[in-house]
Order: C-alpha cells, then structure tokens, then sequence
C-alpha cells in the first residue's frame, strides 16, 4: 500500500518516466532514516489536546554573559517552566542572513551564536520540540545557491529561472517587494524568483533532486529530535506561469508525499503548516484528513479575538467558532493569539466586512502603540529605580 502511495505521489508531480528511478531512491532514503530513528518509527502519532501548551521562542530570547543562549534558554526552560509548558517551539537556530532567521545559509547546522546541536538536543530531553522547515526559500549565502551561481550541474536546476518578459501579472504577492531578482551567473545574467526578498531565493520543486534533498532534511530534522515539524510559508513553494503560484495541487501533493514518509519512518511526527491565508484556503491543508498536515495554524483566531475586544462584540468570533470542525480525529486546530509574525488580518476574508477589517486594522495599530508605550514605561520605571 505505502509503495503505491509513494509511487502516486511521484508520478503526480514528476510523470511516468521518472517514478522508478525516484521511488527506489526514495525508499533508499527511507530504509536509511528507519535505521537510525530506531524505536521512534514504531512509536504512534501524539497529538495535541486541551492540555498542552507550547512556547514559540527564539534561541536567543534568554542571555547570560558567558554562556551560549540555548544553554541558558534549556536551564531556564527546566527551572521556570517545565510540568507548566511541555512543547517549545524553537524559532530558526541555523545560520541565516535576514528575515529574523528564515532566511537560511545551512539547513543542517546550528548557529554558533546561538550553541549547538547539543543543545537542542538537551531542550528536547524536557520537552516535545518544533523545528521549522523554511524550505520555500534559502539565503543567498548558502552552498546551494553559490553552486548556482558557479553553474555547477547539481544547483542548476534548484532555483526558478525566469525569462525576462514573461508575464507574471496572476502571481499572488505576499509583500510588495519585486517578485524576481537579477544575479549574475557563471553563463551570464538571471532572473530568479524571489517571493519574500533578494536575500531569499525561492526553491524549485520541479527539479526532483531538490524534493530528495528536502525530504533527507525533514528525516534530519527528526532524527535531531524535531517531533513536530513547521512548513514555512509552504503554500508558494510551487511555481507554473500563468496561475497565481499558491495552493497548486502539485504544493498540496508534495506536503502528501512528506506526510506518507514521515508515516512510515517516523509516523510519531507531526506536519503543521504555516498558510497565513482566508480561513478555507488555510484548512486546504488538511487534506482529506488522513494524507496531509496534522495541524494547521488557526489563523483566523488571532484577528477574530482582537477584533471581539475592540468592537465590545464577540458575535463573529462564537458564530465562526462554532463552524469548526475537523476532518478526522488525525487532525487539530493550531490555536495561538499571535506569533512571531504579529496579528495578520488577511484571515479574516470572507469573516468580516471589508470595513470590520479596516477598523480592526486601526485596533491592531492602537494596541502596538499601548503594548510599545507600557514597555518603555516599564524601561524608564527600571532605569529609575
């Protein structure tokens, strides 16, 4: 049944003629990661309920002079709140060179700023770990787009190259920032898709060998300790001119495909998708319950909440709360009030009226003004103390 699945997955996305080469590799890579995860490739899905509660944190969030900070956040996280928080979900601790972390130089490495694998490895003894999967995008500072750049074989076909000209006008943009970026290569000048940056070089699912490459990632991942996996911004990660580049069936197929090897290497894993997207678009990525994410973020919670508080009426949040449902007792709600990203208001499209949405958006200011107002009260009534 699991070779079937896989072999779907794969003729879906890359056709016939490759499934056999791919499919024996793929369970080369799975027969792999099964013997160094040990018991954890036996050991049943767990999932969160009511009673679990998880931090998000940097690994830089807790200091002490003289220590690396994941050695200090791992003996705070032991002393203050260990049988209270039982799940730590730890931003990205790889080298990176913008975007608060996500945009990655090295999948694979810790940075030295920050510790070591070690490290995380210890924070993972106390607690259920989440690691993010940016793997939408990579810093231009990384050996993968380097190798790009150089025009050697292996990178060639790792990145979307556009040609100048071609119409771009149905893409969906996340930022207002260019959609493409121009770099010089070893077989002269490029244009290569970028969604959120210049410093962030969007992925090409369409070469088989970088999907390989992902997937030995995710299975690291887990055998590093990940127990729950974040698939960063994972809506865009497929690309075809001429539609609007989010919520492809090839994206929703690829997020399967990890899904049914983590069911067989590791099925006690579990995929949560960040989809910062209208509330129907977003639980998409449930699939039909069984094949998909596990979890998604309950996006539409955060700016619902905020705007029960300032309009003093929590009639669309009880209405469009109690229309949850979920497709299958394998899948939960993410529920969170904010992230590391704030509030976003595009998840309540088709919830509130566009004019709801603009006096919540004037909410959401006017509580950013008082968050920042008391936290320099509370500097100055330090300082002054």
């Amino acid at each position: 049944m699991m070779e079937q699945e896989l072999r779907e997955h794969l003729r879906f996305l890359y056709g016939d003629a490759q499934v056999d080469v791919l499919y024996s590799r793929l369970r080369s890579l799975i027969a792999e990661y099964r013997q160094k995860l040990g018991d954890i490739a036996d050991k049943q899905a767990g999932y969160f309920d009511e009673r679990d509660v998880v931090l998000i944190t940097y690994g830089d969030m807790v200091q002490e002079a003289g220590e690396a900070p994941l050695q200090t956040l791992a003996k705070f996280l032991e002393h203050t709140v260990g049988g209270i928080i039982n799940t730590v979900h730890l931003l990205p601790f790889y080298p990176y060179s913008s975007d608060d972390g996500f945009s990655v130089i090295d999948y694979r490495s810790v940075d030295t700023n920050l510790g070591d694998w070690e490290d995380i490895v210890r924070i993972g003894r106390s607690f259920r770990l989440m690691f993010d999967a940016v793997v939408n995008h990579i810093s231009v500072g990384s050996e993968w787009f380097k190798g790009f750049l150089r025009d050697e074989p292996r990178y060639r076909d790792y990145f979307t190259v556009v040609e100048p000209g071609t119409d771009l006008s149905q893409v969906f943009r996340p930022r207002t920032l260019p959609l493409t970026t121009k770099v010089e290569t070893a077989v002269g000048e490029r244009q290569v898709w970028t969604t959120f940056s210049a410093d962030q070089i969007d992925l090409n699912f369409a070469s088989p060998e970088l999907l390989l490459d992902v997937i030995d990632i995710l299975l690291f991942y887990v055998a590093r300790g990940a127990r729950y996996i974040r698939l960063d911004a994972i809506a865009f990660i497929w690309k075809e001119i001429g539609t609007d580049c989010i919520h492809l069936p090839q994206t929703h197929r690829i997020i399967q495909l990890m899904r049914s090897v983590l069911n067989e290497v590791a099925p006690a894993v579990v995929l949560i998708t960040e989809t910062n997207v209208p509330h129907e678009d977003n639980i998409s990525y449930f699939g039909d319950g069984h094949n998909e994410a596990q979890m998604v973020y309950n996006f539409s919670l955060p700016p619902l909440t905020l705007h029960s508080f300032h309009s003093g009426n929590a009639e669309t949040l009880s209405r469009w709360a109690a229309t949850l449902t979920q497709p299958s007792d394998e899948t939960t709600f993410f529920n969170f009030l904010a992230s590391h990203d704030g509030i976003g208001l595009t998840p309540t499209r088709g919830l509130l009226a566009d004019e709801d949405i603009l006096i919540s958006q004037r909410g959401l200011r006017l509580w950013e003004v008082t968050f920042l107002t008391g936290l320099i009260r509370m500097a100055l009534e330090a300082l002054m103390s």
